[in-house]
């Protein structure tokens, strides 16, 4: 078979060409503005049917393409150094071998129990996903997971699936992602943290659904192994085969690790709740685990701060594209156009129905995940537009947000722009099109119950 010669554009190539398409629409698009209130919770908001034209002003010089980006840079500051503070307390995580020693006790206790193992692997990546916003993470367990799938029968999908489908309900639920919900809420008005109890529930809603796709399909191919989506595919031999049951016991130290990561957690519920904290107070909180994990790690004050700087630079990238996104919208600002794209998008939805216009606005999401599959970088090119356009078609921000989070989750297991995903099929050594045969009727299943869930929170006023 020749070998396709597409190549999909690094993702920073993509946003960079939404920048210029972003210049590109404030030379042509007319300039105009909605008139704008403050709401009973201290917040802007859209007064429907007040857009009115501008006078033609002066349109943003070619310049602005590149003064753009140090302004998105600047725009963006709190949430980047919040991300390398992120990357830090976990980089100081993993170097204690407590994230590694955990999934590998889970492994050995349910291994006997496909059905539990499946359960609880995927329950333990959509965690995962869905607090702290863990992705790249979860590379080094591919081959572990994928050799353990094996070895009970089933095939290298399997494996891949407890992964992937994990992931994607994680960040499709997303309860206090701060990659994800947090920026999408802070752009659009809504209070960090706001909206837990329905997300939890979808959480457990999506799971069951993600658990009982893979589950079936596994147990198929179990009992038949010639109708695995594998069949006839010739591996290159590349997967390292693990030994399960050689992987490192959990140590006391370890122990109390994983402790302080969840008394963190709980600690950051609680203060997003009660105290209303912000960049600012999660950025210490992380902080302080991580010199709490370096004291108790006996990594030393050297380890410590080696570790953090690995973890922090790790997520470069991420924060580059953050700034990068941001860009965006800085020129739509500057060249006084958002709210004409707003106007321009309300139309059609307003005549939909609100309940049709938060579906509308979940494909929308789904789709731009391919071209900007950073969930951070879509939250800041979306958001802008989708949030005060919440206000006019007549659903709450939140079912907004909860459009954003749906459509930027679950697609990023199905988006061949994901490099997190396109990684876990190479190590596992699947490729994408028997991926894709295994992973869309899941996906369908998601448009229809989001979408139901989408309608269920603009009747109950999701707020």
């Amino acid at each position: 078979m020749t070998e396709s010669r597409f190549r999909v554009p690094h993702t920073l190539v993509l946003l960079f060409g939404m920048i210029l398409l972003a210049f590109a629409l404030t030379q042509f698009l007319p300039q105009g503005s909605f008139e704008r209130v403050t709401n009973s919770v201290g917040r802007e908001q859209v007064i429907p049917a007040s857009y009115t034209p501008l006078e033609q002003a002066d349109r943003l010089p070619p310049s602005a393409i590149f003064t753009s980006i140090p302004h998105g840079f600047e725009a963006a500051g709190e949430i980047i150094f919040f991300i390398f503070i992120i990357g830090g307390a976990f980089g100081v995580f993993r170097a204690t071998g407590a994230a590694d020693a955990a999934i590998g006790a889970m492994l050995r206790r349910l291994g006997e129990r496909p059905a539990v193992l499946i359960a609880g692997g995927i329950l333990l990546f959509a965690v995962g996903s869905s607090t702290i916003g863990m992705a790249e993470e979860y590379l080094p367990f591919v081959p572990l997971i994928v050799a353990l799938a094996l070895a009970l029968g089933m095939d290298e999908i399997t494996g891949v699936a407890v992964m992937c489908v994990g992931y994607g309900v994680g960040y499709g639920t997303a309860l206090i992602n701060p990659f994800t919900v947090f920026i999408a809420q802070d752009i659009a008005g809504v209070q960090q943290g706001s909206g837990l109890t329905y997300r939890l529930v979808l959480l457990v809603v999506f799971f069951v659904i993600g658990f009982h796709h893979t589950w079936r399909y596994a147990s198929r191919v179990k009992k038949d192994p010639s109708r695995s989506l594998m069949a006839g595919v010739k591996t290159d031999g590349g997967l390292e085969r693990v030994d399960v049951m050689a992987q490192p016991r959990m140590t006391e130290t370890q122990k109390l690790v994983i402790a302080l990561v969840g008394v963190t957690l709980a600690v950051l519920i609680w203060g997003l709740k009660a105290r209303g904290w912000y960049l600012i107070e999660m950025g210490a909180l992380f902080l302080a685990l991580a010199v709490a994990i370096g004291v108790v790690g006996r990594l030393g004050a050297d380890g410590t701060a080696r570790e953090f700087c690995v973890g922090a630079a790790e997520l470069t990238t991420t924060a580059i594209l953050v700034g990068f996104a941001r860009a965006i919208q800085v020129v739509l600002d500057d060249g006084l156009v958002v709210d004409t794209i707003i106007n321009g998008l309300a139309q059609p939805l307003q005549k939909m129905g609100a309940e049709l216009a938060a579906v509308g606005m979940f494909m929308v999401q789904s789709v731009l995940n391919f071209f900007i599959p950073s969930g951070s970088g879509q939250a800041y090119v979306t958001m802008p537009i989708m949030a005060p356009l919440a206000d006019l078609v007549g659903v709450t921000r939140q079912v907004s947000v909860l459009a954003y989070q749906f459509g930027d989750g679950f697609t990023n297991i199905l988006v061949p722009t994901n490099a997190v995903l396109v990684g876990i099929l190479a190590i596992a050594g699947v490729p994408y099109d028997r991926w894709f045969r295994f992973v869309i009727p899941f996906m369908l299943k998601v448009w229809i119950v989001g979408s139901i869930a989408l309608a269920i929170a603009v009747r109950i006023g999701f707020a």
